[in-house]
């Protein structure tokens, strides 16, 4: 009688190993693509209560080659106890046979098809190599996007907002082996900053600045209508993308609160294609869909199957 192979079920630090950057945002150029024309089913996410204020997060998306289906948690009670606030599954199905293929690990399939997403935003926005970015936040969000920026603009510098002085110093601190210029900052974004990600939970705007053609946007943390991290003046003066514009009417605070015409708010598929005004401010709001989860899950199964 023959026994089925065991289904791999893969840790943070398994996952995140068949994630490479450079390798994820090829992938993730690719299901922007697929996504747009169709060939990507990625539907609305449902959510679920649990118990107190937690909320279970089902994501499904499917493709030619394979399906996917993401599963989190999202417990925020957990701090009081010592436990991380998200945990979850990312498992990937055949799409021939339904096959499982693969179980790998939500929060770090999350975390780095996030940060892979807003790379691809830079590498498509932004015209050649930025010599100084500016992250607003110091949370699991922005090390994720510390660890993104040194793989693909390495020795760089890049400006760390927080809170205050002290904790934006902490964060440089537990960062400082990246091969990067880490500076530690609090209150307005130097003027030759290049690229600017906002990576927060913010119910108000913490970047204030009038649009600027020779500085790119990009808006990560604010994932709720009630939630806005990037102020009018700046949306009002910029062209704007997103990764899911369907998603952004109901997701994206920032544009949501400016009153945005939302024709006007194109895919990301587009700027990688070069269809933008490089001379005219330029912003890219994230969203994030189940769409890139399956990018992510097609990059860890070919790590996974070439060993």
């Amino acid at each position: 009688m023959s026994t089925a192979p065991s289904l791999p079920l893969l840790s943070a630090a398994e996952t995140k190993k068949l994630l490479p950057v450079a390798d994820l945002c090829q992938a993730l150029s690719n299901a922007t693509a697929e996504y747009i024309a169709g060939r990507i089913i990625s539907p609305e996410r449902q959510v679920l209560p649990l118990r107190g204020d937690a909320v279970l997060l089902s994501m499904p998306a499917t493709a030619h080659d394979i399906g996917i289906h993401k599963l989190v948690n999202v417990c925020p009670d957990n701090l009081k106890h010592g436990l991380p606030t998200i945990h979850g599954i990312v498992s990937a199905y055949d799409a021939v046979t339904g096959q499982p293929l693969l179980i790998l690990d939500g929060p770090t399939v999350t975390a780095q098809r996030t940060s892979a997403i807003s790379m691809l935003a830079i590498n498509s926005l932004y015209p050649g190599r930025p010599a100084a970015i500016a992250l607003i936040g110091t949370g699991k969000q922005a090390s994720g996007h510390l660890d993104a920026i040194a793989a693909l603009f390495p020795d760089i510098r890049v400006d760390v907002h927080g809170r205050d002085t002290a904790g934006s110093a902490e964060f440089c601190r537990r960062h400082a082996a990246l091969p990067l210029t880490l500076r530690p900052c609090c209150g307005p974004v130097a003027d030759d900053v290049d690229v600017l990600i906002t990576l927060t939970t913010s119910k108000q705007p913490v970047y204030h600045e009038a649009a600027r053609s020779n500085r790119l946007l990009v808006g990560v943390g604010a994932f709720r209508p009630d939630m806005a991290e990037i102020g009018p003046a700046a949306i009002a003066g910029s062209q704007l993308f997103s990764d899911d514009p369907a998603g952004a009417r109901h997701e994206a605070g920032d544009l949501i609160q400016a009153g945005v015409d939302w024709d006007a708010v194109r895919p990301l598929a587009e700027a990688i294609a070069g269809q933008y005004d490089a001379n005219r401010p330029r912003l890219f709001k994230s969203v994030g869909t189940a769409a890139w989860d399956l990018a992510a899950a097609r990059c860890a199964l070919a790590h996974w199957k070439a060993g």
